[in-house]
């Protein structure tokens, strides 16, 4: 099994509470008081860490219109729009990236990102951030990630629009360059994703196939329940984008988190992991003060020494002090040794 690694302060490992990731991605629309605020919210409600995306229009496309340039699909968020001019949209400025880490460590945060070229990895070791986001479209960029590999630090990737034999071998990559401590996403590139397209039984099985991994899930649901149901199927990482106000708009807004959903999912994903605990077949040091409050056998009338149990004069109710339910049959026809008032609970010294 995988060992134990930090990002930041807070430690990955199947044994630790899930590591919340909140994604600003493109939902600051340019504006970095809006950034500045998100980062706010984001630890306010409890998220481990903040993650940007660090790309410029020109480091991960050309400025160019026609063919796949231009977004066709009809399901899509953003159809009808060309890749340079969404990603000069939806890009952090990197001038922004020190003012918005430095906000993120001051309020208890750690700060990373997601490369999307070499470039990228030089400007954010500058930094010095502590580990490195693949994002699923730059699985295969191997160029990539062996600058990132290199660097040593914890690397994240994403699986979405991946083949196994795809995933494999990147993630074989990565460790030939370096990479030590890897957490691989379950993904599902659509956006948003839907929980029919989500496949979660996957965790247990990229688990048991990359075993010296972190498996976790890069979620593009709506609402919180695909990454809380993760969690209790493995998943000890997950990153969710958020915003303050889906109605504000933005490249991202429509499948990400609001503020008080954010927070309900750092709660809920930690319930999720306290509450799969271990395996319990016996009762618990909890519950054996509960134990009384379970059904024996009372007398429910004044029974005069010598007289008959019979279903009329004694029952199975609460509480738990008399003999057990079991021996109800048993002993019916029985004769009271002595005086048994209403109320008491019966046992074998009462009877013969």
């Amino acid at each position: 099994m995988s060992k134990d690694f930090k990002i930041g302060d807070f430690t990955i490992g199947h044994m630790h509470r899930p590591f919340i990731v909140a994604e600003m991605s493109g939902n600051h629309n340019q504006d970095i008081n809006r950034a500045l605020a998100l980062v706010k919210a984001a630890a306010d409600a409890g998220a481990h860490a903040l993650k940007l995306q660090t790309y410029t229009a020109d480091t991960i496309t050309i400025n160019h219109k026609g063919g796949l340039f231009d977004i066709k699909d009809e399901k899509s968020l953003w159809k009808n729009r060309n890749l340079y001019e969404l990603y000069q949209e939806a890009h952090t400025p990197w001038e922004w990236h020190k003012e918005i880490f430095d906000y993120a460590n001051e309020l208890g945060m750690t700060a990373f990102s997601s490369p999307f070229d070499e470039t990228a990895v030089d400007f954010l070791e500058n930094l010095n951030v502590p580990a490195y986001k693949i994002a699923s479209f730059e699985s295969n960029h191997f160029p990539l990630l062996k600058k990132v590999a290199q660097t040593g630090k914890p690397i994240l990737i994403s699986s979405g629009i991946s083949n196994l034999n795809e995933l494999y071998e990147s993630i074989q990559y990565l460790k030939a360059n370096g990479a030590k401590n890897i957490v691989i996403f379950k993904c599902t590139s659509t956006y948003p994703a839907s929980p029919e397209n989500t496949n979660l039984n996957t965790i247990p099985v990229l688990q048991s196939i990359f075993e010296d991994c972190i498996i976790g899930l890069s979620d593009h649901t709506m609402g919180i329940g695909a990454s809380v149901a993760a969690v209790a199927l493995g998943a000890r990482v997950i990153e969710k984008h958020f915003t303050l106000r889906r109605a504000d708009g933005g490249v991202d807004s429509a499948f990400s988190l609001e503020p008080d959903e954010l927070r309900n999912l750092v709660i809920e994903t930690e319930r999720a992991f306290l509450a799969m605990g271990s395996v319990q077949l016996d009762t618990q040091k909890a519950e054996e003060k509960s134990r009384q409050f379970k059904r024996s056998i009372y007398a429910v009338k004044n029974i005069m020494a010598g007289e008959k149990l019979t279903p009329e004069n004694i029952r199975v109710i609460r509480p738990g002090d008399g003999l057990s339910p079991k021996y109800f049959e048993q002993i019916l026809e029985s004769s009271a040794k002595q005086d048994i008032p209403f109320g008491t609970p019966i046992n074998w010294g009462l009877i013969g």
